[in-house]
Parts: structure tokens; C-alpha cells; sequence
């Protein structure tokens, strides 16, 4: 087509009677996304399918969204961890939008204006990102996600470094991806959950998608595999799943209790009574303590720091609970969020201190803090525990 747009990589597709059109985009890049606009307005599709899943449009495009978040179903649900993961990620995709000047997921806000400016219908092609994360969260140990997640606040201070022209270089390289391509080599499930299975799932998707005119915008770094699953059958619904855990770490959940128990019997049996409280104290004070400044760490109230500290060493050895859990109710039922504090979600969360400040952050660093310190607690005491003996 006549100037077409030379910073968009456009892959034609063909399946059944349909023609695709992939346009791979860098999703903080103003050239992309003007660049966008002109491919949709020239080639007038039915379609317009967008690498975007409904809560990640919502908070797009329905700025309120956020506003309908019910914090305690979050704690319940023991979303908390994956949450927060999810917004340190939309941190780090802001901070380079407001290097830059632009506002972040342009194109895709782009491709929703044009597809209604031209009557196309506005198609979702990705998976849930909440699926995505909870996957990629199971997939790692307790070492893993704690050097994961301060690597993030970390490096929430190192978007503004980034220049224009290596964000131009994203194109080839999903969001996601960049921002864990240091941990990329040690752990190849994160590729094959964050990048293989979603291309896969695009692909799938795409095939899918209403009318014989589709135009899908797509992050670049996709259109590899999207082209390499085309002509295979996917399927959608193994992909949407979350896997339960594997009977190994039901397993394991349970030897954790199941061990202090038999360390504190053996204790009293082979050494006396006072072996045994000796065991039971250096329990009690590793968890409470380190669950303690877990949620001291999170600036929580001194009623909330004092529920971890009762409750860690009772919860730690049950793993149908965790201190976090109730730490975090305690906080929000102090410090309930506001419609203001979701309204200021976007602006807080672009700094280290605002993830603090703003309430409904604080109490996801509660419940993610606090369960921290509890396991750390753990595995402070049984060494200390088996040195009574």
C-alpha cells in the first residue's frame, strides 16, 4: 500500500476465508502508535483485534475499573502477591511512557480509536494477564519470587535511563520479557508461560476473530511465533487454566508442620522438657519477629504488625492459612482504600514511595511482606530448632 508505515512490521496471514493482517508494535512507542492509526484507516477492516485481555482493556480504557476492586475478595482469593506483581509491571511500562512523553499502550488505545472511527469491531486477543501471572508465579520457588520481586522495585528507579531509540528496539521484544530477561536464562518456564503460550494463544485467537478483514495489532516480538503456531490446532481452554499444584507441594506444605512437630516430641523425649519449650520458643520468636518486620517494612499500623507477630507461628503451621492473609485484613478493615486512592493508582505506582503511600498498594506490601517474613521466620527457626537436640 501507498506510505505505508515503514516502523510497523506487517505480516499478512491468510485462514479459511479470512485475511489477517499482522502489525508487530513496540507498546510505548509514539511512532507506533500514529503509525497505527494510518494502517487501520487504509486497509478499513471488519476486525480489529488488539494483543490485549479484558482487565488489562478495562484499565485501559475504563479508567473506573479499579474503583470496583474488592480488596478483601484480592486477600481471600490469595491473589495479593500476583496483583502487585501485575501493577510493578504496568509501573515499569509508565515510567518509560513518561520518559517519552507518551501514554503507555498508545497503540492499543490507538487501535480501539481507530477501529470505532472506521465501524470495525474491536476484537481481545490475548489470554487473562492475571492467568499468565499466576502461572508464571507457580512456576518459581520462594528464593526465586523473593529475588524477583525486589528486582522489580529496583529497577522501578531505572525506567527514566531508558532512551527513545531503545524502546524502538522493544519491537522485538515483548514488555514482559524485557523487564525479566535477566532471570530468562535460569528459568525457561518464564519464556514458554510468558512468550511461547501466549503466542500460541494469539494465534489461536486470531483464527477466531469475526469478519474476513482483520487487522491484529500485536506486540513484534509475537509475530515469530504467531507465524510458526498458525497452521496448528490450539487448545484455548488447557491454555486458560490454571494448573493446580502439583501433590509434591501439597506434600511439602504439610512436612513443614508435620517436622516441628516431631523435632519439638523428639525433643522432649530425648532431651526433657525444656528442650522441647527451648524448641517451641525459638518457633514462636523466629516467626513473629520476621513477620513482624515484614509488615513493619510495609509501613503497616501497629495493630496490623501486631496481628502477624500472633498470628505467624500459629498460621506457619497450618498451610491452609498465612500471617499475610491476616495481617492484610486487619490493615484494610484500618485502612480501607478510598475512591481516591484507585483514582491515584496510575500516578502512585510510578515511584517506589507511591506504591507506599497509596492504601490499596500498602495492603498488597502487607500481605506480601508479611508472608515473606513468615516463611524466612520458618526457615530461620528449624535450624535453630535442631541444634536443642
Amino acid at each position: 500500500m501507498e506510505n505505508e508505515p515503514e516502523d510497523v512490521l506487517v505480516h499478512p496471514l491468510t485462514y479459511q476465508d479470512k485475511e489477517i493482517l499482522l502489525l508487530g508494535t513496540a507498546h510505548v512507542s509514539r511512532d507506533s502508535a500514529r503509525l497505527v492509526r494510518s494502517v487501520i484507516e487504509w486497509e478499513q477492516p471488519d476486525t480489529v483485534a488488539v494483543e490485549l485481555c479484558r482487565s488489562r482493556y478495562q484499565t485501559l480504557v475504563e479508567r473506573k475499573a479499579w474503583e470496583d476492586t474488592d480488596i478483601f475478595k484480592v486477600i481471600r482469593e490469595k491473589k495479593g502477591a500476583v496483583l502487585l506483581l501485575n501493577l510493578v509491571l504496568a509501573s515499569f511500562q509508565k515510567r518509560i511512557a513518561k520518559t517519552l512523553g507518551v501514554t503507555p499502550g498508545q497503540e492499543m488505545l490507538q487501535a480501539v480509536a481507530s477501529a470505532h472511527a472506521v465501524g470495525a469491531t474491536v476484537y481481545l486477543a490475548d489470554r487473562d494477564l492475571r492467568v499468565t501471572l499466576t502461572r508464571v508465579w507457580r512456576s518459581m520457588g520462594f528464593f526465586t519470587k523473593l529475588k524477583l520481586f525486589f528486582q522489580m522495585l529496583l529497577s522501578l528507579g531505572e525506567a527514566e535511563k531508558i532512551s527513545e531509540a531503545e524502546i524502538e528496539k522493544m519491537k522485538r521484544q515483548d514488555m514482559i520479557e524485557a523487564f525479566l530477561a535477566d532471570m530468562g536464562a535460569q528459568l525457561p518456564m518464564l519464556k514458554e508461560i510468558l512468550i511461547d503460550e501466549r503466542d500460541r494463544y494469539l494465534a489461536e485467537k486470531l483464527k477466531n476473530a469475526p469478519g474476513k478483514k482483520i487487522v491484529a495489532v500485536v506486540g513484534a516480538g509475537h509475530l515469530p511465533g504467531i507465524r510458526s503456531h498458525w497452521k496448528e490446532t490450539i487448545d484455548l481452554k488447557a491454555l486458560e487454566t490454571i494448573p493446580p499444584r502439583g501433590p509434591g507441594a501439597g506434600l511439602f506444605k504439610w512436612f513443614i508442620p508435620l517436622f516441628v512437630v516431631g523435632l519439638v516430641t523428639a525433643g522432649f523425649f530425648f532431651s526433657g522438657s525444656g528442650a522441647a519449650k527451648e524448641m517451641i520458643s525459638w518457633w514462636i520468636l523466629a516467626n513473629a519477629i520476621l513477620a513482624g518486620l515484614g509488615a513493619a517494612a510495609a509501613l503497616a499500623r501497629p495493630l496490623t504488625i501486631l496481628s502477624a507477630v500472633l498470628a505467624a507461628p500459629l498460621t506457619s503451621l497450618n498451610p491452609l492459612l498465612a500471617a499475610g492473609w491476616v495481617s492484610g485484613m486487619v490493615e484494610t478493615l484500618s485502612r480501607r482504600p478510598r475512591v481516591k486512592d484507585f483514582q491515584n493508582l496510575p500516578l502512585d505506582i510510578l515511584s517506589i514511595k507511591g506504591f507506599w503511600k497509596n492504601a490499596f498498594t500498602r495492603i498488597l506490601l502487607v500481605v506480601v511482606f508479611t508472608n515473606l517474613g513468615s516463611t524466612l521466620g520458618t526457615l530461620v527457626a528449624l535450624p535453630l530448632m535442631i541444634r536443642v537436640l
